[in-house]
């Protein structure tokens, strides 16, 4: 099938036809360059065995992209006026990718259910819910086996940190929870309508073969967050709080085999998961 895009004067027409004016309640920032759309529908490596789900479709510059490389495409969108003309736009466009679409007007952190047995998730997320949107769909839909998502370059960088880094911190840990996380490419502001005051970058997550202990999650995001409440403090005392007193705290990460002279910045995902599983065995 052959690619179709929209343009910047085509997403503009339609943004008027709706008297739509972006906004900030809802992060949005139109994609208008199709070099753009196209490149990231490359580097997803979106192929007609993957059923997609894309987040904040907005006017839909990327979804004909993903539509025209996807078997499917479930694109969720809270705003109601998106969400009625994104079907329009794509059938005046091309009939055969309107049948590949389902569009869902729905909030996507309540989204509990998806219409299609997603794997991959593609989208050009809203600046102010991205990493939320990130863990839920993580969370939710074990079939996602890749996620690929442009985010503000500052939360990127977060989610791609490693132990470490000055920046590596609650996002980067919670993420590799779920999958290898890397920054792809750097995208220039200049491709939205409006131009936001930063650059996006694009960070790709591929979910671990071995399916994470979900009974895990909560008691290891909670030690995550304990420890990196006081960045500059170190385990004894960032957890000691958490975990009932530095003589229990240190007993776990005694069991844990970790230092507790190491600051939270210093862990990778492994030793956070040994932390994790120490407090639930050390009384």
């Amino acid at each position: 099938m052959s690619e179709k895009f929209l343009g910047a004067t085509q997403i503009r027409q339609l943004a008027s036809s709706l008297d739509l004016s972006p906004t900030k309640k809802w992060g949005q920032n139109f994609v208008i360059d199709p070099n753009t759309v196209r490149r990231i529908v490359d580097v997803s490596g979106v192929t007609a065995d993957d059923d997609v789900i894309e987040i904040g479709p907005g006017l839909g510059s990327l979804t004909v992209g993903l539509l025209s490389a996807a078997n499917s495409v479930v694109a969720v969108e809270i705003d109601e006026r998106l969400a009625t003309q994104l079907p329009k736009t794509i059938l005046e466009l091309d009939k055969d990718l309107a049948q590949k679409l389902i569009v869902l007007n729905a909030d996507a952190l309540k989204l509990a259910d998806l219409p299609t047995q997603a794997t991959k998730l593609v989208a050009n997320l809203p600046y102010n819910i991205s990493v939320p949107v990130i863990l839920h769909f993580l969370e939710k839909f074990p079939s996602i086996r890749e996620v690929l998502v442009m985010v503000q370059a500052e939360v990127g960088e977060r989610l791609a940190a490693g132990p470490g880094s000055k920046i590596y911190g609650v996002p980067s840990v919670k993420a590799r929870f779920y999958g290898e996380v890397t920054q792809v490419a750097t995208i220039s502001r200049q491709i939205f309508w409006p131009v936001p005051n930063v650059d996006s970058v694009l960070v790709r997550i591929i979910r671990h073969q071995e399916s994470p202990d979900l009974a895990m999650k909560q008691q290891l995001f909670s030690v995550v967050d304990a420890a990196f409440s006081q960045r500059r403090k170190t385990l004894r005392s960032a957890l000691s709080s958490f975990l009932g007193g530095s003589a229990r705290v240190d007993a776990v990460l005694a069991h844990a085999g970790v230092n507790s002279g190491l600051r939270g910045e210093q862990l990778d995902i492994d030793a956070f998961l040994a932390i994790s599983k120490a407090a639930q065995q050390v009384k």
